[in-house]
């Protein structure tokens, strides 16, 4: 172990992974002038780790190696040594697990990279153990022999650099533009449905992550199609994900991913954007099928990010660890002992049925292939069928579900929990607010969106420059690092959620002027689509545009989302061929694996519509007008967007945004509705039945 009074140059950082580092031998920097002055200035190649504060595998990198003296001689002695937080600084991360990608046919975290002074990589991997094992050369061999090809073969090293950054400029070089096809959708739909697991829900084999923007694009597609595998491609994935080891059935929550292909087995970290999409596709999961699972589901995940995710300020931290007292899932897990102790021989019997617990236990030790004697709670039956099991009643069933479930939350609360990251991230909290707004509208939970309005509040207010452009990383007191497409695009989504949620006018306006701004800072005004940094930030060895969606989607497909509806809010054409040309230029990209990019086909899906506006003009005190604005939220109209006039002001800021507006009135004082479809509009009605037909007219393709 490092000794505890040294101290290297991450100690006056602010990343929770960066600290955690401070106290290695090593003699870290933070990515910045200063290192690559000092590799110039020394003759050095730099030694470049990412990861970050949650990852299980930094963490035993970073104990087996970066804590080991002889370890931090190496680095120390050959190498300038730079820590980097991806978390902080998906920009760099981006790059450079591309590279990794490109050489070694895989990436993740820990990521190692060996590079010269100037950026230019030359040799990449993941996790380096420490001494040779299994064929996997150690960093112990591995750490000398570059420092002698530094010395002894740099042409070499050159000119490997050279191809690997013509390889990564190469990738942006400019695109010929492509109209979109409306069948696109169908094609993206096949491809789910060809990679579906229909045994156990989700899409491919193990490793397995939720993607919920997968399922996202599939809620549409069944709206739009009737395609009823659609449907059930979902809620098999949103109930099997439910009842599995991934979610945490004591404290709720969503973890990061399964191990394995039956959401059994799960990887501990919980990632606040998981929370977020997971919310998300839940609750639209509600709307859409009005099953219960889906709402409670919901407002759990919600719960706990209020209780455990949420900063005294409002805003939402980013994660929390996998590991605790060094051992991955130590706090999560139960033995058949425990749960006795704790619940009493009767009640024990029962939920040990009910969770699947098993005496020997049910958790195997990856390394000793062993059974631990602990065990993940999971369901492998529905409630209605367990219920039956136990010679119960749901509800009976429900009720003593929940007095254990509280029992063994209040004694897991006396372990010592896995680390929290606590750093609030802009793009992750956009999304988060999201959720919040959108949860608060569809399950009428005002105080969901009250949540979502003080964190949005803590973005404007505290993650801003002087100029008004975003910042991306808050902690400590400080904010910092130039905001990325991801930070304008998903915050901005979570302004749009809260408009419709409260019809303040503050939040499309503020949705509005960041489009702008991303408009402005990220376009490419020569070739055609969005960087993924701004213009005014760090100049890097490329300047990457970026679609890939992994566990979320990619910031340029929310933020073509976003232009679809402001453009439809506010009849503002600008938006709308702005979000044209973009997808036009991903889209030779995009049409060779759609269901890669299912974000950008829920985009396009309302791209080609059918669409529609509603604005609803009445005073807000009045019932008739509230009726009104609630039936709105209750069918799936994935495509609808509304907004709100105050009949009981002359001028209202709606019709200033949006001027189309101005010439409405409420019809004999009473809540009135105006529908228009893709660019045609119906006579206002006050009857709220009325309305929804209009709606359901269009929604199931009888208009």
């Amino acid at each position: 172990m490092a000794a505890e009074y040294f101290q290297n140059r991450l100690k006056s950082e602010k990343s929770p992974y960066l600290l955690q580092h401070a106290a290695n031998p090593v003699d870290w920097y933070p990515w910045g002038d200063e290192a690559f002055a000092e590799a110039d200035r020394q003759d050095k190649p730099v030694f470049l780790s990412i990861g970050y504060s949650t990852c299980h595998w930094c963490h035993v990198m970073a104990h087996e190696s970066f804590e080991d003296p002889a370890v931090a001689d190496l680095m120390n002695r050959y190498f300038i040594s730079i820590k980097v937080d991806r978390e902080e600084r998906p920009d760099i991360d981006m790059i450079y697990m591309k590279v990794c990608q490109m050489l070694t046919g895989r990436g993740g975290w820990p990521l190692t990279i060996f590079m010269s002074s100037d950026q230019r990589p030359f040799h990449a991997a993941t996790y380096i153990p420490k001494w040779n094992r299994f064929g996997q050369i150690g960093l112990m061999e591995l750490l000398p022999r570059i420092a002698d090809l530094w010395q002894t073969r740099r042409d070499d090293i050159k000119n490997a650099a050279e191809r690997i950054v013509s390889a990564l400029q190469a990738d942006t070089a400019p695109i010929k533009k492509e109209e979109p096809q409306k069948d696109i959708l169908r094609t993206a739909y096949n491809q789910l449905l060809n990679l579906f697991d229909n045994a156990n829900g989700g899409f491919g084999g193990a490793p397995k992550f939720p993607t919920p923007q997968n399922l996202l694009f599939l809620l549409r597609h069944w709206k739009r199609s009737g395609e009823p595998q659609a449907l059930f491609m979902v809620e098999k994935t949103l109930q099997s994900m439910r009842r599995g080891g991934i979610y945490d059935h004591i404290g709720f929550g969503f973890h990061r991913y399964s191990i394995d292909e039956k959401w059994f087995l799960p990887h501990f970290e919980k990632m606040l954007y998981d929370q977020a999409m997971l919310t998300y596709a839940y609750t639209e999961a509600f709307q859409a099928t009005g099953h219960k699972i889906y709402a409670e589901t919901a407002d759990e995940i919600l719960s706990y990010v209020k209780d455990r995710m949420t900063s005294p300020e409002g805003a939402f931290y980013s994660a929390e660890d996998a590991d605790s007292e060094g051992e991955e899932g130590k706090f999560y897990l139960w033995s058949w002992d425990e749960i006795g102790e704790i619940l009493g021989k009767e009640e024990a019997g029962r939920i040990c049925a009910v969770f699947n617990v098993e005496k020997a236990g049910n958790y195997t030790d990856e390394i000793k292939g062993s059974k631990t004697g602990k065990n993940i709670l999971h369901h492998t039956r529905s409630l209605a069928e367990t219920a039956q099991n136990q010679n119960m009643s749901e509800e009976e069933l429900r009720h003593v579900m929940e007095q254990a479930r509280r029992k063994l939350f209040a004694e897991r609360e006396k372990r010592i929990p896995p680390h929290k990251d606590d750093k609030i991230l802009t793009d992750w909290n956009g999304l988060m607010i999201a959720a919040f707004a959108k949860a608060g509208q569809i399950l009428d939970k005002p105080d969901y969106v009250a949540t979502a309005e003080k964190a949005a509040a803590f973005i404007m207010e505290r993650m801003r420059r002087s100029d008004g452009l975003l910042l991306h990383r808050f902690r400590d007191g400080e904010a910092a690092v130039t905001a990325q497409i991801d930070d304008y695009a998903f915050f901005t989504f979570g302004l749009i959620e809260l408009y419709e949620a409260t019809f303040k006018t503050v939040y499309l306006n503020q949705a509005l002027g960041l489009t702008k701004d991303l408009i402005v800072h990220f376009q490419d005004e020569q070739n055609g689509g969005l960087f993924f940094t701004s213009g005014s930030a760090e100049p890097m060895i490329v300047r990457q545009k970026e679609i890939i969606e992994g566990a979320i989607p990619s910031g340029a497909s929310v933020a073509v989302w976003n232009m679809l509806r402001l453009g439809r809010m506010t009849a503002g054409t600008e938006l709308l061929d702005e979000a044209w040309n973009i997808t036009s230029f991903f889209y030779p990209t995009i049409k060779q694996s759609p269901a890669a990019f299912t974000q950008f086909m829920s985009a396009i899906d309302f791209a080609f519509g059918p669409s529609q506006e509603v604005v609803v003009v009445g005073d807000p005190k009045a019932e008739d007008t509230q009726k009104m604005l609630k039936a709105l939220r209750r069918p799936y109209s994935p495509n609808l967007v509304v907004l709100y006039r105050d009949a009981t002001e002359k001028t209202p800021d709606i019709c200033r945004i949006a001027p189309y507006t101005q010439e409405m009135r409420s019809k004999d004082g009473m809540a009135t509705a105006y529908v228009c479809t893709n660019n045609t509009c119906e006579q206002p009605t006050t009857d709220i039945q009325t309305m929804m037909t209009f709606i359901e007219e269009v929604v199931t393709g009888n208009k």
